[in-house]
């Protein structure tokens, strides 16, 4: 299981001009806002940045989709403390890969999709293969909603990490929504998931979460610069209920959101 990242990063990325990207994508995003930290982390808010760059790209066969954070807050607790996290999902759809119709009605498309979800100091490692089904929806740019397992290869509390977890699943809604307001052009883009409870290897239950994290952004560099499309501001509403599977946290958070896209 350790090396199935590696082998679907491989897959994704390819070689050659058969799996070229058709096109790509680039941010580096920057949030600050007031976070709160789950019991077992000691609990509390702090205020925390989080830098992070983000990759979207699709090819012949699919899309890949990446990001990797950067945390770190205000109070010295060992949590989001200059900690690393990141998730990478390559979709393969059906539709390119037969060269038919694979969807009926709204659903324009159906994908196989592999992921996994990396966290540095609590040395977790998720693996989510599932399936995508991809809508087509007036006004949006895309909207898909992905149902994955959600498996724990984690290191686990004997190698100094959090405790390893029994295997769930997850739903997820990804989109993006532009719109324009006169001359002003604005969008709304986000996700929001469903990871059912689990079990650590404590025996001890593991709540399930709901985490939704909208963005509103404002197109920026269009009304200042006359530079559409390549810098934004506005903010990202994050609530997330039983942070982390701590079903005493429920997080409600307005951050701020500067966006660079490269």
């Amino acid at each position: 299981m350790r090396y199935f990242s590696a082998l679907m990063l491989a897959l994704s990325l390819g070689s050659g001009p058969l799996l070229a990207q058709n096109w790509s994508v680039n941010e580096v995003q920057y949030q600050r806002g007031t976070l709160d930290a789950p019991s077992f982390a000691g609990g509390g808010q702090a205020s925390t940045h989080i830098l992070t760059f983000q990759h979207a790209s699709g090819w012949e066969y699919g899309d890949n989709f990446f990001f990797v954070d950067h945390l770190d807050d205000d109070k010295l607790d060992g949590f989001n403390d200059r900690d690393w996290y990141g998730e990478w999902y390559s979709n393969f759809s059906l539709g390119k890969i037969t060269g038919n119709t694979v969807g009926a009605g709204p659903i324009k498309d159906v994908g196989i999709i592999l992921g996994f979800n990396r966290a540095a100091d609590a040395k977790v490692l998720k693996y989510l293969p599932g399936v995508r089904f991809s809508w087509d929806l007036p006004g949006f740019a895309f909207l898909n909603s992905d149902l994955t397992a959600y498996i724990d290869d984690s290191a686990g509390v004997e190698e100094g990490g959090a405790p390893t977890e029994s295997n769930s699943w997850m739903l997820d809604i990804n989109w993006a929504y532009p719109f324009s307001v006169g001359e002003q052009d604005f969008s709304i883009q986000g996700h929001m998931e469903y990871i059912a409870s689990r079990e650590n290897q404590f025996g001890e239950p593991v709540s399930h979460w709901i985490l939704a994290q909208p963005q509103i952004r404002w197109d920026m560099g269009k009304a200042l610069f006359d530079v559409k499309g390549r810098l934004f501001a506005g903010v990202e509403i994050q609530y997330w209920q039983n942070k982390l599977g701590d079903d005493n946290t429920d997080e409600k958070a307005i951050q701020l959101l500067v966006v660079a896209r490269l």
